[in-house]
């Protein structure tokens, strides 16, 4: 009986230890304000992205952000939090926080970054477009709003040359299905993408042979009229293209490239030479 009353003193000593403990904790997390508090959260978020933590970083920015939402700090705590996932590839998570941060900031002078890091994002994405578009789409139509809507930021610069890149992208992959359809004669849509390249993607590297390949599919079936129009355009924009000579030998069956013809004469004459030397 001694015993037990001995061990229920000690447990009760125990208990009252820790609620103390607890209660000293409690009173030294409230001396902080909630503004310090912030930029601790913050500063640890910052370490922890030095560090290459980026789930720990993106934590802390949020916490930043909750504890006081009032601060200017908050709206960059969610850029940050953005950034830390998509320093590691987290594009998915780094999307959500930078939408969230459009809807809930959009007065802020970092829109613009906002909507350019959405894009890259999408961008990054972009793994096999001849299966999925989406992330290409999704990227472009994002470029396109600062190109629009912030034409004198430095990230409009960079997403019109991104543009370009993801044109060309597109391009390829109409062309690739343009001459798919080609093979197998089905004739109309292997032309409406062939002009869909022309009609969309006229500024890339694509578009030459898409013309030519226009000139050659109408003259195939009996289309003169349209054929020489293609070829018309082809000559007027691309006149020292390969297309362009391609598709001069469909209307010209003789037709010989100058350079090509000279460069065969002067072959002809070298020879002549060397046989009368013996």
């Amino acid at each position: 009986m001694k015993i037990s009353i001995k061990f229920l003193i000690i447990a009760v000593f125990i208990f009252l230890t820790n609620c103390n403990g607890k209660k000293e904790k409690e009173v030294k997390l409230n001396t902080l304000s909630l503004e310090d508090q912030m930029i601790e959260a913050y500063t640890e978020g910052v370490k922890a992205l030095n560090n290459g933590d980026a789930i720990f970083a993106a934590k802390n920015f949020n916490a930043a952000e909750i504890l006081y939402p009032q601060s200017i700090w908050a709206q960059k705590s969610i850029l940050m939090s953005a950034y830390s996932y998509y320093s590691q590839d987290y594009y998915g998570d780094a999307i959500f926080e930078l939408n969230r941060f459009l809807k809930k900031y959009p007065s802020s002078p970092d829109i613009p970054y906002a909507y350019f890091m959405i894009a890259m994002c999408y961008y990054e994405l972009i793994i096999d477009e001849k299966k999925d578009i989406s992330p290409l789409l999704k990227s472009k139509e994002n470029f396109q709003i600062i190109i629009n809507e912030y034409p004198d930021t430095d990230y409009a610069i960079d997403s019109k040359y991104k543009i370009l890149l993801i044109n060309n992208i597109l391009a390829a992959k109409e062309l690739y299905l343009a001459k798919y359809y080609l093979s197998r004669e089905k004739w109309i849509p292997s032309i409406n993408r062939f002009q869909n390249i022309i009609e969309n993607y006229s500024d890339t590297e694509y578009a030459p042979e898409a013309l030519h390949r226009l000139v050659e599919l109408n003259y195939n079936i009996g289309l003169i009229k349209e054929s020489k129009k293609y070829a018309s355009t082809l000559g007027y924009n691309y006149l020292s293209s390969k297309w362009y000579k391609e598709s001069y030998k469909i209307f010209n069956k003789d037709y010989q490239d100058p350079i090509e013809k000279i460069k065969k004469d002067k072959n002809n004459l070298i020879f002549k030479k060397f046989k009368n030397l013996f």
